[in-house]
């Protein structure tokens, strides 16, 4: 078997499949040896565990999670993959790729099918274009899975990880805290991958069932409101709400009081339970 992390050995193979990154999948495969070993070791996989990954690339971190895991499989959108990935993964029964959409197809479904009686980990090297939409759409799903361990953009990351109600909060903080523990484990540099992108990557992982509250009641209402406050950031939280919302403001204004806010705190001082009172405030007066 090729080595994956290997440059030379990656443009070989590149070569003979005729194979061209794509910006539009957002290719960058990892070329450093030491990455994909503690991205593996990172998401727990062991003989039991069934691992999901998004986007293999030609299956370097794959060979890693195959070496683990009781079972891969590997969600792929570009076509023209699946042949070089039965080449650099053919020594291993293991695994299983399926040419599919990660964003359109019933990930729900296909964790029942194919990890029966298996603890799950999601496992990838995300696209940078699709990190947000992905994590969302994971863990909207409350998927049965233990953890989600994803390479990103580090500017991401931080966001990411970030604790609601600092400075560096945004929206997607916010719903991760709700639903997860966000940890950014090591960061990791261009020279790392080939192409080489232009900013630095970080490794976070996302500990299910450990989120910061209790659920709310109404998650779509609840999720709508945060969008809504970040959606203008340099505004007051009020201001940014009744934009977002199309509220008249005063019914915003009183809600916040009624939630005991101040009229004048930004989104990024509001933490998960703010939120939480200040919805259950504009619902009482919808």
């Amino acid at each position: 078997m090729p080595n994956l992390t290997d440059l030379a050995a990656v443009r070989d193979i590149c070569a003979r499949y005729d194979f061209a990154t794509s910006k539009g999948f957002g290719q960058n495969f990892i070329v450093n040896a030491g990455i994909p070993p503690r991205m593996a070791e990172a998401c727990g996989a062991g003989p039991d565990w069934g691992v999901l990954e998004i986007g293999p690339g030609i299956g370097v971190l794959t060979k890693e999670l195959a070496l683990r895991a009781k079972k891969v499989v590997a969600l792929e959108v570009d076509k023209r993959l699946p042949p070089i990935l039965e080449e650099t993964l053919a020594e291993f029964d293991n695994v299983k790729v399926i040419l599919e959409d990660a964003l359109k197809c019933d990930i729900s479904a296909l964790i029942a099918r194919e990890f029966p009686g298996m603890k799950v980990a999601v496992c990838a090297n995300l696209p940078y274009y699709i990190t947000s939409p992905i994590l969302m759409r994971l863990l909207e799903a409350h998927l049965p899975v233990e953890n989600i361990t994803v390479m990103v953009q580090k500017e991401a990351a931080q966001r990411i990880t970030a604790q609601p109600g600092t400075r560096e909060a945004g929206a997607i903080s916010c719903a991760v805290a709700y639903y997860a523990k966000p940890e950014l484990l090591f960061s990791v540099q261009p020279g790392s991958f080939f192409p080489a992108p232009k900013v630095t990557s970080a490794v976070i992982r996302l500990t299910l069932g450990q989120g910061a509250m209790q659920p709310v009641q109404d998650e779509a209402g609840y999720f709508a409101l945060v969008r809504a406050a970040f959606c203008q950031r340099r505004k007051t939280a009020a201001n940014s709400i009744a934009a977002g919302l199309c509220l008249p403001k005063a019914k915003v204004m009183e809600a916040l009081a009624a939630a005991g806010i101040s009229e004048k705190a930004r989104p990024e001082q509001l933490s998960l339970e703010d939120f939480a009172r200040l919805q259950k405030a504009l619902a009482e007066r919808h």
